[in-house]
Order: structure tokens, then C-alpha cells, then sequence
């Protein structure tokens, strides 16, 4: 079972890497704090699951299952 069963909608997460390119400006925020609370889930590539996080900046990005953990 994958670490995101865990993770629900309002949870408190930490990005812990990012596999594609992302703008300097996405870099630079989660240098500063790669915290945030997910705010819904969406279907990636077909199959995959991608978490809706809403960051520090007030922002929202998504990101993959596995870019994700727990705060």
C-alpha cells in the first residue's frame, strides 16, 4: 500500500522532491518551505494519483504521489 492511503484531503504534508522542471519561482518556495495541506486529488497519466497542495504562498500546485510525505 502506497504512503498517500494515508494522506487525506486537509493533511499536512511536506514536497520531498519533483521529478519534472518546475519554474525558479516553485523552486524557490519550497526551498523556503516545502509544507502544505492538500486540498483534493486528481487522476494523472491515466493511472496515477497526483495531491492537490495548497503551499506556504497560498498558492496550489500538484504534485505526484511519491513527491510527497506526511508533515
Amino acid at each position: 500500500m502506497s504512503q498517500a492511503a494515508s494522506i487525506t484531503i486537509g493533511s499536512k504534508i511536506r514536497v520531498s522532491r519533483v521529478r519534472d522542471r518546475i519554474p525558479q519561482n516553485l523552486v524557490n518556495l519550497l526551498k523556503a518551505d516545502p509544507s502544505g495541506t492538500v486540498t483534493d486529488f486528481r487522476t494523472v497519466d491515466g493511472k496515477g494519483i497526483g495531491v492537490v497542495v495548497e503551499l506556504s504562498n497560498g498558492s496550489t500546485c500538484w504534485f505526484f504521489e511519491d513527491e510527497i510525505v506526511p508533515a
